[in-house]
């Protein structure tokens, strides 16, 4: 089972750290982490995306409250909103740009940079859809990605 969790932390030196090394130690792996500051600035939010049964969720909840700078820790519901940002520069002759084009309009992705011999693409999504993106560049000769891990708020 795939779970989301969302750490509210004290915005300081060494947090994420902690927290991952809370990861490490127990043998859990991590598919994706994100951190940026909330509204306050004292506070950053971390979203987190692991595999593990309801066992293990509940252990890093507990685990993850006793961790000093932690303030919050929530599991997000399935159904909340989810979204993960990938930048993909791929090989692109100058007879194939119109054909990368259409695949960027048709998955609503943006044209960012377009060079001699490539072509970048900046996309906003879920997980799956950028894998989907991925998939149909592919044949083009990917050269470049660079991908953020998921970010997640609850739904209402």
């Amino acid at each position: 089972m795939k779970y989301t969790l969302s750490v509210l932390v004290e915005n300081q030196p060494g947090v994420l750290s902690k927290v991952v090394a809370l990861f490490s130690r127990r043998g859990y792996n991590i598919d994706s982490v994100a951190v940026g500051a909330t509204e306050d600035p004292t506070m950053s939010c971390i979203i987190i995306v692991g595999q593990g049964d309801d066992y293990i969720l509940e252990q890093v909840e507990k685990q993850l409250n006793k961790v000093i700078p932690v303030i919050k820790v929530r599991s997000l519901a399935a159904d909340a909103v989810q979204a993960e940002l990938m930048l993909v520069k791929v090989g692109c002759e100058t007879k194939d740009l119109a054909e990368i084009n259409q695949i960027a309009a048709l998955m609503k992705a943006e044209v960012v940079d377009v060079a001699k011999g490539s072509v970048t693409l900046r996309f906003a999504g879920v997980h799956d859809k950028c894998d989907t993106l991925c998939d149909l560049l592919r044949p083009y000769g990917i050269r470049e990605i660079a991908r953020t891990g998921v970010i997640a708020l609850d739904r209402g």
